[in-house]
């Protein structure tokens, strides 16, 4: 009985600790990416993305593209890829989000849909922005490179949700952002896609300036929100006590 009781304290403990790593591995909800966005960049969103998009040169694919070059001195190629590939694992449940690990060749690939960063109501539509990141790492002796890349924004579009759209209540979808994606049946919803470069601000006149620059402003905050949480996973692992001397 005691071996029984000391076998379920344990496993209890283990799950216990699994899940404050778990918790404590995922990058942001939506809502804490929206706070962390207003407190680097500040709450207008119009002003936010122009002054942005100063510093940004999009890639010879039309691609948001942020690469950062993070050192890691005194730890070998196969000590970072451990690290990266426990905190790849850990952070993105669906394990078909990472398209390539590649131990021998140094390098992680990810692409995982980040759902519903901005839900805006305009004139006519309602709109709901996620966006599906490529992120690349890669990992030599003592350093890691690091590339995150968004080409097109995956729009959902609610053609009864905006400021005039359909008056009868009975009539509103208030689905946008609820909708399973292999839903085709409401016909007041449709999916689009709309590429970066072809949308606010790297074009003044946008008709949906509004929802683009707060969908950049998302963007740019979760590549650095990706960013520092691989350079934390480097430094200090994910829970961490990922050291040897056990």
């Amino acid at each position: 009985m005691k071996k029984l009781l000391t076998t379920v304290l344990l496993y209890t403990a283990f799950a216990f600790i699994n899940n404050v790593a778990t918790v404590q591995a995922q990058i942001m909800k939506a809502s804490d990416l929206e706070k962390y966005a207003k407190e680097r960049y500040g709450e207008k969103w119009l002003d936010a993305a122009k002054n942005l998009a100063e510093n940004i040169v999009l890639d010879k694919n039309e691609s948001l593209t942020y690469q950062e070059v993070i050192e890691a001195k005194g730890k070998t190629k196969q000590q970072l890829y451990v690290a990266l590939n426990y905190w790849a694992t850990a952070t993105f449940k669906d394990h078909q989000a990472i398209t390539l690990n590649d131990k021998e060749a140094g390098c992680i690939i990810i692409s995982s849909t980040i759902p519903n960063i901005v839900e805006h109501m305009g004139t006519l539509n309602k709109y709901s922005v996620s966006i599906t990141p490529v992120i690349r790492i890669d990992i030599k002796e003592g350093r890691v490179r690091v590339t995150y890349t968004v080409q097109n924004y995956d729009i959902l579009a609610d053609i009864s949700g905006g400021w005039f759209g359909v008056p009868d209540k009975e009539h509103k979808t208030y689905g946008d952002s609820k909708r399973k994606a292999d839903d085709k049946t409401n016909a007041m919803l449709y999916d689009d896609q709309w590429e970066i470069a072809r949308h606010y601000p790297f074009v003044e006149k946008d008709p949906q300036k509004r929802t683009c620059a707060k969908a950049l402003v998302m963007t740019h905050a979760y590549s650095n929100a990706i960013m520092d949480k691989v350079e934390e996973a480097l430094k200090n692992g994910i829970v961490g006590n990922e050291d040897d001397d056990w």
